[in-house]
This record gives structure tokens, sequence and C-alpha cells, in this order.
């Protein structure tokens, strides 16, 4: 399994970015994706999820600024960040598995994902 991640950058607060992910030679029927976040020194956390049924769940912290999708087509997700702010700044990191021995809030919760990307950067300046 490949992750062809993309989309980081640094940007003022307030703004926004879009960060896409295609992750290729993943063949799940039933699948959840996600996006997770990490700085140095803090636990990392799970930021959004979306599944093969069309369930999506976010973290408290990025609910109403940050959409996830699909392409339903291909295993790709997309992050859209909006109103970005400083504490957003993180390494982001797609992460994929099945849906069949755990569900994807659960798996969100517990970061319990098989294939992870290399992660894109995101820095948010004051």
């Amino acid at each position: 399994v490949q992750f062809v991640e993309s989309g980081g950058g640094s940007v003022q607060a307030g703004g926004s970015l879009r960060l896409s992910c295609e992750i290729i030679g993943y063949s799940y029927s039933t699948y959840c994706m996600g996006w997770f976040r990490q700085t140095p020194g803090k636990d990392r956390e799970g930021v959004a999820t979306i599944d093969s049924e069309g369930n999506i769940g976010y973290a408290d912290s990025v609910k109403g600024r940050f959409t996830i999708s699909q392409d339903n087509d291909k295993y790709i997700v997309y992050l859209q960040m909006d109103n970005l702010a400083p504490e957003d700044t993180a390494r982001y990191y797609c992460a994929a598995d099945g849906l069949a021995t755990m569900n994807c809030s659960r798996r969100r919760r517990f970061g319990a994902f098989g294939h992870w990307g290399q992660g894109t950067q995101v820095t948010v300046s004051s």
C-alpha cells in the first residue's frame, strides 16, 4: 500500500489549506480512511475519519472548521481545513484500514490503523 499525500504548507491564522491523500494498492471493499495529526511531545490526535458507508466523524477541536471528503471512484481522501489557528500546527498523517474488525469511530479514537502515510506538515502562524 502506497500513500501519496499533498497539500500541506504554511498559512496565516484564519487561512485555509486542503490536504489530499491517494491510497494506491488498497483493496478493502469496506474501509475507513482518516487524518491524524501530531506535534512533538503531544499525543497523536484523530482529526477526522470517513468510511465506505459515508459515516464521518471529527475531533471536537476541528468541528465546524474542517471537512473530510472522499473520491468514491478511487481511494482518495481530502481534508479541507478552514479558519486555521496556530494550534492546528502539526504533521498530518493519512491512515486507512478495513471495517471488518472495528468501526471507523473506534479506529479514530484509538488510532487503530494498519496503514499510514508519511505525513505532511501544516504550519499556521499568528
